[in-house]
């Protein structure tokens, strides 16, 4: 790791970085990242000891090498718990160091270094001591892809659920509508082994229908997402869209709030066709602490002269 340290040498005194200088030494420091993933191979984002193969792990590893702290002192959290076969441009999450860093970029080119090239952290930067990854955010947006034609592309199979019946993308359209709003969305959670009850009531911001050709994509940003929530509100609009369930049909399962009601009429939509696209925060909570390096977006490698001969 590249700490930073202090006297004599062109490099600033540790005291003197992300504080006020006339507070005391801060005894941590906090790290934000922007995280993307092709989830085809990995058991989700949760940390499970039993599975290694689940992103926090991988990340954890490759952070433990980079700055020689066991995972307990990072306390690693991620902003949303993706599950196995999701993928995500833009989860975020922060990690704990009890130093400071001169070079962002350089622990931000170690790190993706070592993780599988499936794993990428698009973004490392400073984060305020009250920044958390989950409980600081005010809402996220996913995106559900579907590719909508009769032979699959093979180059979207991994990325997009294939429905080869012709969908009627107006239909959900307007099935999607009756969604955006505040609702208690218990007919669309499924059971999960959560630490903690969640609040069945959610606000959904917008829900959008995209037509990309033969993709349908399917754009919903809300303040909080119950376990499953955005695959059974998919899984719901291909019924519709397929003409075997009118539109009207989602105020009505909204209304029962009963999971077996949405039964009746789909299963959960496949995990692969759903991507965590972006994470919001307040714009306050984002600002780096005074006197703080600024981010790390990576850098381009340079060749200073030409090694080939010319002929």
């Amino acid at each position: 790791k590249t700490k930073v340290s202090g006297g004599g040498d062109g490099t600033e005194d540790p005291t003197n970085l992300c504080k006020n200088p006339t507070t005391t030494v801060p005894q941590s420091y906090k790290w934000r990242m922007v995280i993307a993933y092709d989830g085809t191979h990995f058991s989700g984002w949760q940390y499970q000891q039993s599975t290694p193969r689940t992103i926090q792990c991988l990340v954890e590893m490759a952070l433990t090498k980079t700055t020689k702290l066991e995972r307990e002192e990072l306390t690693l959290v991620g902003a949303s718990r993706t599950d196995t076969g999701v993928h995500a441009w833009g989860q975020v999450a922060h990690f704990i160091t009890p130093f400071n860093y001169d070079r962002l970029d350089s622990i931000h080119a170690a790190l993706n270094g070592l993780l599988p090239s499936d794993i990428r952290v698009r973004e490392l930067s400073p984060a305020l001591p009250e920044f958390h990854a989950r409980f600081s955010s005010t809402g996220k947006i996913y995106h559900y892809k579907i590719y909508n034609d009769i032979i699959m592309d093979p180059f979207q199979r991994r990325w997009a659920y294939h429905s080869p019946y012709r969908l009627n993308a107006a239909a959900m359209r307007e099935g999607a509508r009756y969604f955006v709003g505040q609702h208690d969305f218990t007919s669309f959670v499924n059971a999960s082994n959560s630490d903690r009850p969640r609040n069945p009531v959610k606000h959904i911001i917008r829900f959008d229908v995209i037509e990309l050709g033969a993709l349908i994509q399917l754009e919903v940003e809300g303040t909080g997402f119950l376990y499953r929530q955005v695959r059974n509100m998919a899984a719901l609009l291909l019924q519709i869209g397929k003409e075997a369930v009118p539109p009207d049909i989602v105020p009505m399962v909204l209304a029962s709030r009963d999971r077996k009601e949405l039964a009746k009429y789909t299963v959960s939509a496949p995990p692969h066709g759903l991507s965590l696209m972006s994470v919001k925060y307040n714009e306050e909570l984002l600002e780096p602490p005074s006197g703080c390096r600024t981010a790390s977006f990576g850098r381009h490698h340079t060749i200073s002269k030409c090694k080939l001969p010319f002929y």
